[in-house]
């Protein structure tokens, strides 16, 4: 007799992606001519992604360079600074510097170029809000390159919706092509997760394992309940003891450890977005909003009023650097 689990399968997975809500910070489409080539700033916490619909270009990130072909997408995961240039020879200056069209406040137009052969590209950067999001961008390489391929049809499906956006941008095309742009994202970091053996290590790898992958999605969806490790190996039908060996083997961390320092993240977002120390404390399942910043102090190093005016001051120059 076939025993089946008690819970319906949960794909912790899909659910990481699931959260991988985006806020668009910036999106341009840009048309150009050879000799061209522009800086892009560093961003951090947004992810940078280029689509090049036509032609192709040369990127240049860290200590590396990367030929990219019409059809080819990249991501810059972690926003770190890199160039764009149509050879190596082309001149590069900071995209902030290059005049620009601004259809509305998050859509740009860039014309820009020499007057030879054409490429066209999409580019953006965007900013995820779920900490799951944060954490899952947070393992993802420095540089994610996605030729085309027999294995990118579905990419490739979203990337010619996108080419023929930007050759004829019509009425509502500025929300078409972000649209799709955060579809795409989502679809190169899918890509990545079946494709590449490092996306089966770590956190990323317990997210795909049955049991152990259950018991993050559950923490995840309901950190404020009165979880223990007792509770969670009945969750997922495992003994304590081989739940705990098996949750610490593949998320680096005990269990309970997990839970908290998941809860703080979650404590972080809400800070950030203004809700009262004492409304997260009562909604994270503590006490008492004394045992919540004792609990907030030791896993982030600095008490809950401290980080929100740190978080309040890299969100002024946020703001600052994108009015710039």
């Amino acid at each position: 007799m076939t025993l089946h689990p008690p819970w319906t399968p949960t794909d912790a997975v899909g659910e990481a992606l699931h959260v991988l809500r985006m806020s668009g910070t910036f999106y341009c489409r840009s048309e150009l001519t050879a000799p061209w080539g522009f800086t892009l700033p560093a961003m951090p916490g947004c992810l940078w992604f280029h689509v090049v619909t036509a032609g192709g270009c040369l990127l240049e990130v860290g200590h590396g360079a990367r030929e990219l072909g019409e059809g080819d997408l990249v991501l810059v995961p972690r926003g770190d600074g890199h160039v764009l240039r149509s050879d190596a020879a082309a001149s590069a200056p900071s995209i902030l510097a290059i005049p620009h069209e601004m259809p509305d406040s998050r859509y740009a137009v860039l014309r820009h170029g020499g007057g030879g052969a054409p490429a066209t590209m999409v580019c953006g950067a965007v900013r995820f809000d779920h900490p799951a999001a944060r954490t899952l961008v947070g393992l993802l390489p420095g540089l994610i390159h996605v030729p085309v391929s027999p294995l990118t049809d579905r990419l490739r499906d979203t990337l010619r919706l996108i080419a023929l956006e930007v050759e004829e941008l019509r009425p509502g095309g500025e929300a078409v092509i972000t649209r799709l742009a955060d579809v795409l994202v989502i679809q190169a970091i899918r890509t990545w997760m079946a494709t590449d053996a490092a996306a089966r290590t770590g956190w990323l790898g317990a997210l795909a394992d049955p049991q152990i992958g259950r018991a993050l999605a559950l923490v995840h969806r309901d950190p404020a309940r009165d979880w223990s490790v007792a509770a969670l190996a009945a969750e997922v039908a495992m003994s304590r003891s081989a739940f705990a060996a098996r949750f610490t083997a593949l998320v680096g961390e005990p269990a309970m450890a997990y839970v908290t320092r998941w809860r703080m993240h979650v404590a972080l977002d809400r800070l950030a977005g203004g809700d009262t120390v004492a409304r997260i404390a009562a909604d994270l399942g503590y006490r008492s909003e004394a045992a919540f910043s004792r609990a907030f102090t030791r896993v982030v190093g600095e008490p809950p009023s401290a980080a929100r005016r740190a978080l309040a001051a890299r969100e002024d120059l946020a703001q600052w650097a994108a009015a710039g």
